[in-house]
């Protein structure tokens, strides 16, 4: 079994990964590792959870060693995520991965006044984690260059696109050196994923860890059927039968998101939405209060739900299933995360089932069909 001490890093970095806690490689960390050290552009296929934000984090932070600190606003490496939430999580991995040999990040999404963000590249900066439109604001605001940027990672490309970023990605790509290290790191890989990093690497090493939009296999699926206007009785019911851990529920919309908590309540069970139309201090409240377990139930939508990394979610509620399939693979892959076991559970209703039909089709699997326990059936 491959160790990191087998990967090359160095002793200051082993000394990082062990204060992280990290015990043995993920298997994307040790197909994309040694790529990223030997300087190659990178295209991994992994699912959320499968540790690739230290697949590409530890590689950095090797090359930034052998390196000086530009002056001013001038990182030397930059990370581009499609949310506010999952940019804070590279950044927090990169902060505790790079505190030993005192590395720099700075951290650049919406929501918040500029002007902090900007003072903090000023002061000097090695890795830049952002999104791409809050980004592009300080580029314009000239708060940013990235003429001397070395290494450029584009993680959870898939939903950059879902997003509508490819024009504010092409725009980066633009002031960013053609010769550099690209790593380009997605969950599924599509026509369109495939044409954006044909445009991006050069001789890239490809690794993956899951066939192309597989789910997780420790993930239990199941479907019950309901209409809509008895959904908010059978979630209740389902969060009631298995009250025990964290669960997680998706809705379509933001103002659906709202409904269920308002629902969840009326029924006598506490529940927090993250979604877009919430400020960045809700939605980071609302994750704490999730992630140290206050807080049982968050209801989320696709967008919001990107950067969620919590262990111990034990069950994805889909309350209304995405009308994107690759969706659903995100969706329940922030359960059995670590190693650990979790399920998943879709409500649909008679509109939905064309959505069932697309989602089977990509996962290549039949979800089985769930009956709800009597006390749920009696209730809907």
């Amino acid at each position: 079994m491959t160790s990191f001490s087998d990967l090359g890093l160095s002793p200051l970095l082993l000394k990082a990964v062990a204060n992280a806690q990290y015990v043995t490689p993920t298997p994307i960390q040790t197909q994309a590792i040694p790529h990223g050290l030997a300087g190659r552009d990178v295209l991994g296929i992994a699912q959320t959870g499968t540790g690739k934000t230290a697949a590409f984090a530890l590689p950095i932070l090797t090359r930034l060693a052998a390196g000086t600190r530009k002056a001013g606003p001038t990182p030397r490496a930059l990370v581009l995520a499609p949310t506010r939430e999952l940019a804070s999580q590279i950044a927090e991995t990169f902060r505790a991965l790079g505190r030993e040999q005192g590395v720099r990040v700075a951290l650049i999404f919406g929501g918040v006044p500029k002007a902090r963000q900007s003072r903090g590249m000023a002061m000097g900066v090695d890795v830049v984690v952002a999104t791409p439109g809050r980004l592009i604001d300080h580029m314009q605001d000239r708060a940013v260059r990235l003429d001397q940027v070395e290494i450029l990672v584009l993680d959870e490309a898939d939903h950059m696109l879902d997003l509508g970023f490819i024009l504010p990605i092409r725009r980066i790509l633009k002031d960013i050196p053609a010769q550099r290290q690209t790593m380009f790191f997605s969950a599924t890989l599509s026509k369109e994923i495939g044409e954006l990093a044909n445009s991006m690497l050069r001789d890239p090493a490809r690794v993956s860890v899951a066939p192309v939009a597989t789910t997780v296999d420790k993930v239990e699926q199941h479907v019950i059927f309901a209409e809509q206007s008895h959904k908010r009785h059978v979630l209740s019911g389902l969060i009631r039968h298995y009250g025990g851990g964290r669960t997680l529920v998706f809705t379509r919309t933001k103002h659906g998101a709202d409904r269920v908590v308002k629902h969840l309540a009326e029924d006598g069970i506490e529940a927090q939405a993250i979604h877009g139309n919430k400020s960045q201090p809700q939605r980071e409240k609302a994750l704490a209060a999730f992630r140290a377990g206050t807080t049982r139930v968050l209801i989320a939508t696709d967008i919001a739900a990107r950067g969620i990394d919590v262990t111990g979610v034990t069950h994805v509620i889909n309350f209304e299933l995405p009308n994107v399939p690759e969706s659903y693979v995100h969706r329940i892959g922030r359960t059995a995360r670590a190693g650990a076991t979790g399920q998943a559970i879709s409500l649909v209703d008679g509109g939905e089932r064309s959505f069932l039909r697309d989602i089977e089709k990509l996962i290549r699997v039949s979800i089985p069909v769930m009956q709800p326990p009597r006390a749920l059936a009696r209730a809907a």
